[in-house]
């Protein structure tokens, strides 16, 4: 399903992972790549199309330490949230996980839910950074910034306020259509003088901008009387 929220889960508890993996694709929110090593997730991590939009990663694996893998992403300039999981939850372990670079840092057993409330909790804060960035099909998209890069046709696409408002909460929704009434609600606020007929004109703009051809709809979707992304399409090979 395209709009799932791409997460790399690096665990080598084969019945803890495969647990993972499946609730993190309950109602088609996320998917997540699987690895069982420091050497698989670094190569993961390292091809060219790789784009997660964070990473679970435990502490005690088959070659090593999931926090000594933090740090070199880290060093790397990888923003992403990471979520540590550890068997161990002693003070000094929670610090040197953090000190590691890792935004959260949670001691099996867990319960799930908490685990999902503190990935989405992690997400949120990241896209409301100034370091976010989000491929959307062939774009490279920086909210803060209100920029969209396409970098192998070298093109910029700058954003009004509105259109990187929208982009957002779109991208943020992931398969599921929003609802113009939503998306008005979320981008204006609840402002009696803004109607859906705003929206419509902003949506149509933003498509002449993002759209290939405007005429044949392939990122920005009209879908169940809403709107939703389809941030897998791509036309030429992006990073992330």
């Amino acid at each position: 399903m395209s709009g799932e929220r791409p997460i790399l889960l690096v665990d080598d508890d084969d019945s803890l992972r495969a647990m993972l993996v499946e609730q993190l694709a309950v109602d088609g929110e996320f998917i997540a790549t699987e690895a069982t090593t420091l050497a698989e997730a670094e190569a993961v991590m390292a091809k060219p199309d790789a784009r997660y939009d964070a990473l679970i990663l435990d502490v005690g694996l088959p070659d090593g330490d999931g926090r000594d893998l933090c740090v070199k992403l880290r060093r790397q300039g990888h923003k992403l949230p990471i979520i540590m999981l550890t068997g161990a939850d002693e003070e000094m372990d929670v610090v040197r996980g953090l000190d590691s670079g890792a935004n959260d840092y949670i001691a099996k057993p867990f319960r799930l839910a908490e685990l999902l409330a503190r990935l989405r909790a992690q997400m949120r804060i990241f896209e409301n950074s100034e370091d976010a960035v989000f491929t959307i099909g062939p774009y490279q998209f920086r909210p803060s910034a209100k920029l969209l890069l396409d970098v192998a046709r070298n093109k910029r696409i700058r954003l009004t306020e509105k259109e990187a408002a929208i982009l957002k909460f779109l991208y943020r929704s992931g398969a599921v259509p929003v609802q113009r009434q939503v998306l008005l609600n979320e981008v204006w606020g609840y402002n009696a003088s803004v109607t859906t007929h705003t929206l419509e004109t902003h949506i149509y703009r933003l498509r002449q901008k993002i759209e290939p051809d405007p005429n044949r709809l392939r990122l920005l979707l009209t879908d169940g009387g809403g709107y939703r992304l389809d941030t897998l399409v791509s036309s030429t090979p992006t990073v992330g």
